[in-house]
């Protein structure tokens, strides 16, 4: 995008919001973009526990199977 379309935006923006609201918008998209990477990376953190692909819980289900078929 060249720094004509850029211009363009801006203007179109100005036009729509007023100049009184545009640092009030910039300023929400800023916190709104940095609450959406937090929340990505600790998404993607949480993720990386599974290394082996098996649903969580799954291992207490198999030992309760386990248990069960013992006591029979």
């Amino acid at each position: 995008m060249g720094w004509q379309e850029l211009v363009i935006i801006l203007a179109v923006l100005l036009l729509l919001f007023g100049a009184r609201k545009l640092p009030e918008l910039a300023g929400s998209l800023g916190t709104s973009i940095k609450e959406f990477r937090k929340a990505t990376e600790e998404a993607s953190e949480g993720s990386g526990d599974d290394a082996d692909g098996a649903e969580p819980g799954a291992d207490a289900v198999e030992h309760h199977d386990a248990d069960r078929d013992a006591e029979h």
